[in-house]
């Protein structure tokens, strides 16, 4: 499979840390298997590109929200295209039939920015907090099950250690005022940290962890190519000798072999970059028949498969919470 990294590194903050049944916490697991890494704001969990050819599953989630998106199977294409024209509806503000580039693309941000709200909500409610505050020894007892550290003696424990000194590192970083305690909105930023800028340098660190695995601060080409590509008894395909190129022409960029912080800093949290703005003109792109830079109802319902298609949603929160968009 054909993995563009330039495209799908959309994963690495929604493969939560079980550590309680049916809790998760938003930490990756220290020597999970990352194959992909975000690398831009997380519009979808799907990777962007499928064997070269553009992913719909993405378009599907960022158009939809991942949590809507996931039922959409069990609709008929008659039932997609209706409920589809009803959102249509709620996107198209100004009532004009028209759905230009800029509705479209507040209709995309307001997709996940509900999704980081909805899941803060869910996640802050299975916390004791103090007030309007949650304390990290609470955060940690409830998430870890106790809360006295690991005994780094115990081999079988190890891992929660460093899982531990993982989320305090980036729980102090959320804690904007450093009063040890975090509001639901620097939660939402230790859940979230590739949406808040200040956390940026966060989601750097634990990228640089997960890949280096020597411990000697770069990322070697072994080292990345090996995250993306583990089944070294195979041959390579042929993306994973162009990432090869790609490390050496474009990732390290100072020519030294291998990549500083700053160049994984340039490569997951590429600058000057919108991902909502990217989708918006990529569906109008393939959805615009007659190339006026704006959808109708038709032309979106003619191309549905490529908005919802046959994964969808239960439209239920979209339709009911249309006020706050």
């Amino acid at each position: 499979m054909k993995k563009s990294i330039g495209m799908k590194l959309i994963e690495i903050y929604l493969i939560f840390a079980l550590v309680v049944i049916t809790y998760s916490s938003a930490i990756p697991k220290p020597g999970e298997d990352k194959k992909n890494r975000v690398h831009e704001q997380k519009l979808s969990e799907a990777e962007h590109e499928h064997e070269g050819e553009h992913n719909t599953d993405y378009d599907h989630e960022a158009f939809l929200g991942k949590d809507e998106a996931k039922t959409f199977d069990q609709l008929t294409p008659e039932e997609s295209k209706e409920r589809l024209g009803i959102i249509v509806g709620k996107i198209d503000k100004d009532g004009d039939g028209l759905i230009t580039e800029q509705e479209l693309k507040e209709w995309i941000q307001y997709v996940q920015k509900r999704y980081i709200v909805t899941d803060t909500d869910r996640m802050w409610k299975d916390h004791t907090t103090e007030g309007d505050k949650l304390l990290w020894s609470s955060y940690k007892k409830r998430t870890y099950g106790s809360d006295e550290d690991p005994n780094e003696e115990d081999s079988s424990t190890f891992s929660y250690k460093d899982m531990i000194e993982r989320d305090e590192r980036r729980w102090k970083a959320a804690d904007k005022n450093g009063d040890g305690f975090l509001s639901k909105e620097e939660f939402a930023d230790f859940l979230h940290p590739e949406e808040a800028e200040h956390m940026r340098d966060i989601v750097v660190k634990e990228t640089m962890e997960d890949i280096d695995k020597d411990k000697d601060g770069y990322i070697s080409l072994d080292e990345y190519i090996g995250d993306m590509w583990p089944e070294k008894n195979e041959e390579e395909p042929d993306w994973v000798k162009t990432e090869r190129d790609t490390f050496k022409s474009v990732r390290d960029k100072n020519g030294d072999g291998k990549m500083d912080l700053q160049e994984v800093k340039n490569w997951i949290i590429p600058p000057d970059y919108d991902h909502s703005e990217a989708e918006t003109k990529h569906l109008i792109h393939e959805s615009d028949n007659n190339k006026d830079n704006k959808l109708t109802k038709e032309e979106i319902l003619e191309h549905y498969d490529l908005f919802v298609g046959s994964q969808a949603t239960d439209f239920g929160e979209a339709l009911t919470r249309h006020d706050e968009f």
